[in-house]
């Protein structure tokens, strides 16, 4: 019986909680952790146990076996979720000799201090602290981590997929080397698809399996309900609805940027002091301070009074925030995936989970363009629902195979970590780590020598390679520690004047929109990331977004599913459905059922690909390349992955569908989708990566030629 080998401490613990019985997901890690010597993931719902499912087995095998150095590493993707993990280890630890603690930015240097000293337990940490120990404490890791036996790995579907998460991998690998021990991983979520994929990212590097335990979630009811406004007349009545929706309640409201959470927080506190009301109102974002965070979580899980916090995806992840008694989503999520995360917040007591989703839109004038009249986000919502409820379906995370802004990070923190090594050694160091098997000893030779140019590498006159003076510039900051870059968009400007900022410019002569109104762009200026514009005619799309993640073909084709079947969705609210109706009444008549490219206007066109952001980025990326001559194409607008915008040559639209089934039938591949003039810079350390590897990245990681192809072949 499980239960029966527990330590002690544990045991007594689940007396005094009154838990009846251990759940089915702590039993089979149980299982696992002490019958095997496998990796072990554990993917079950949210609020399923899946923390005590970790840390009861990891905590009983230290009790009875103490490790002499730290004994287990926990990784969580944020501070919030590490204070809470925190918290909760702490009240199970009480009666136990094993302590616990943590390490990130807001942690005192004192208690940082505690565990330098005596080495032993847990710690509890993010990627960044992590890297800093791995710099400099290098001479001491044998000390700190000579005893490693486990390395649990929180929400691992917001590690997967990303350099951070790369990084991840990459440090347990060198700690793996520091040591000469293999540790053993255990990797947790909520929302995963595709279990083999994530069983891949978990022994990255190692040669021990991993075992996924079969866990039959049981049904959760769930309450959806997604309505639809007009910003302009309706926006007092917007506004309202949502103060409704969150009064005098416990509830977390996410928006898709922090903007909109400042934005609606300050509504609904206006119309609550209007009122008389306590104020109840919280925000939670990456740009909000340490203690405002925690005032905001400590108030959501008063179980007393009620709280209303909006947030990003900070609030998103596995914090405990208490009995919450409903989510409201502004827009669409981005993806199933966040949606599941999302809705998982609420109902963790046995009740239902209460999701609102709440979608607002310009108003629309009737003569506006047909791409223009469509609710993309409401479209969203309903496709996101609908591949949950009819196929429990989510995204697969797609692997990066050049991340070469962590291949410049990682050489320059081993470099500063060991000092000086010969050109071969720090090619063997880097190369062998899991993340890096695309690169090959070309590739990295080229970004050596390059290094050596511009001086973040310098070339003793015996030949080995230490930390150049522009490289200590970048080394030396506390900032280094993390492969997520800090916020460093591109000024759009039109003359001097500022208008705002977006993260990837597109190419000159292409429009886009910003600030309420279309701008094309006349140059753009790289290394100072400034976007000349000029103002043009024609009305700015309100979904512009500058990096808002990938959105998978699937939803997209889901999106156009909803607008073309006759379906009522039971969750839809009076204006959502009356929106719906409407919009599938307009599609009908333009003949979207067999058409994915409308002449709008004289010589201008859109094209409504139904494919995701990769797919769709690669089409744009065609027309641009192979197009612009042949169509005689004046510009390009382009709403990634909704629609584009194409003003073409005269008499020129019958030639644009047969063009581009001609050039998906043609041996192009993604590199030749760029110029050599193009080195995309999107990553933290990107611009200090030779250009050819830049593009060979880009084409590989950014652009789907395949995908493309498949997805015209359904049009």
């Amino acid at each position: 019986m499980t239960f029966s080998r527990l330590a002690p401490f544990i045991q007594e613990y689940i007396y005094n909680h009154n838990w009846s019985e251990l759940r089915t997901v702590q039993i089979e890690a149980c299982k696992v952790i002490f019958d095997t010597e496998a990796h072990l993931l554990v993917a079950a719902g949210t609020a399923s146990g899946k923390t005590e499912a970790a840390f009861l087995p990891i905590l009983t095998q230290l009790y009875e076996n103490p490790s002499t150095t730290i004994g287990a590493l926990y990784i969580g993707p944020i501070k919030a979720l590490i204070n809470d993990q925190f918290e909760r280890l702490n009240g199970l630890l009480k009666e136990a000799d094993i302590p616990v603690y943590h390490w990130h930015g807001d942690v005192s240097q004192s208690r940082k201090k505690e565990v330098l000293k005596v080495p032993r337990g847990i710690l509890q940490i993010t990627p960044e602290s992590l890297e800093s120990l791995l710099i400099n404490k290098n001479n001491e890791l044998m000390r700190l981590f000579g005893d490693l036996r486990f390395v649990v790995i929180d929400e691992i579907h917001a590690f997967m997929g990303s350099e951070r998460g790369c990084q991840v991998l990459c440090q347990l690998q060198r700690l793996r080397n520091a040591t000469g021990k293999e540790h053993r991983r255990i990797g947790l979520s909520a929302t995963l698809g595709d279990y083999s994929l994530a069983e891949n990212w978990l022994c990255s590097g190692t040669e021990k399996g991993v075992i996924t335990p079969n866990i039959e979630g049981g049904k959760r009811e769930i309450k959806l309900a997604v309505e639809h406004f007009f910003l302009g007349e309706e926006e007092r009545v917007y506004k309202r609805y949502v103060f409704n929706l969150s009064n005098r309640r416990k509830c977390l409201i996410f928006a898709n940027n922090k903007m909109q959470t400042e934005s609606i927080i300050g509504s609904l506190r206006e119309i609550a002091v209007s009122e008389g009301l306590e104020d109840i109102y919280h925000v939670h974002h990456g740009s909000i301070s340490a203690s405002l965070r925690q005032t905001a979580e400590s108030a959501m899980r008063d179980p007393n009074n009620p709280a209303v916090t909006a947030a990003t995806l900070t609030l998103e992840l596995g914090v405990d925030i208490g009995h919450l008694e409903r989510v409201i989503q502004l827009e669409s999520p981005p993806s199933v995936a966040s949606f599941l995360q999302r809705l998982g917040r609420a109902g963790r007591r046995g009740e239902a989970a209460d999701m609102r989703f709440v979608c607002a839109e310009e108003e629309i004038a009737s003569e506006a363009p047909l791409p223009e009249q469509i609710p993309w986000q409401l479209l969203q919502c309903i496709a996101i629902i609908q591949l949950y409820l009819e196929e429990r379906w989510i995204e697969p995370i797609k692997p990066i195979k050049y991340p070469l802004s962590l291949l410049y990070h990682q050489t320059m923190s081993i470099l500063a970590a060991l000092g000086e090594l010969s050109p071969a050694d720090i090619a063997k160091q880097v190369l062998s780590l899991p993340s890096f098997t695309a690169i090959t000893q070309e590739d990295y030779k080229l970004l050596l020598r390059y290094l050596i140019d511009i001086n973040h590498i310098h070339k003793t006159e015996h030949g080995k390679l230490i930390i150049g003076l522009a490289g200590e510039r970048i080394v030396n900051r506390f900032q280094f520690y993390a492969v997520f870059p800090e916020t460093q968009e591109y000024t759009v400007k039109q003359g001097t004047t500022a208008i705002g900022s977006i993260v990837m410019p597109p190419p000159v002569g292409n429009q886009f929109a910003l600030a309420g109104k279309s701008w094309e762009v006349l140059e753009i200026d790289f290394k100072k990331r400034v976007i000349l514009v000029k103002q043009v005619e024609g009305k700015a799309s309100i979904f512009w977004r500058g990096g808002s993640g990938s959105i998978h073909s699937k939803i997209l084709q889901r999106m156009r599913q909803v607008l073309l079947e006759d379906i009522e969705y039971p969750y839809l609210q009076n204006k959502a459905k009356q929106r719906l109706k409407t919009v599938r009444h307009l599609v009908a008549n333009a003949g979207f059922d067999n058409n994915n490219i409308f002449l709008i206007e004289k010589d201008k066109c859109c094209i409504f690909p139904w494919m995701g952001t990769i797919a769709f980025r690669t089409l744009e990326k065609l027309l641009n390349t192979f197009c612009r001559e042949s169509l005689e194409i004046k510009s390009i607008i382009s709403v990634n992955p909704y629609y584009l915008k194409i003003k073409l040559g005269k008499d020129k639209f019958k030639s644009l569908y047969p063009e581009i089934i001609s050039l998906c039938e043609q041996r192009i591949t993604n590199e030749d989708l760029l110029s050599d003039a193009e080195a995309p810079e999107i990553q933290k350390y990107d611009e200090f990566i030779p250009h050819s590897l830049l593009r060979k990245g880009f084409a590989s990681d950014y652009l789907d030629i395949t995908e493309l192809r498949e997805q015209v072949g359904l049009w």
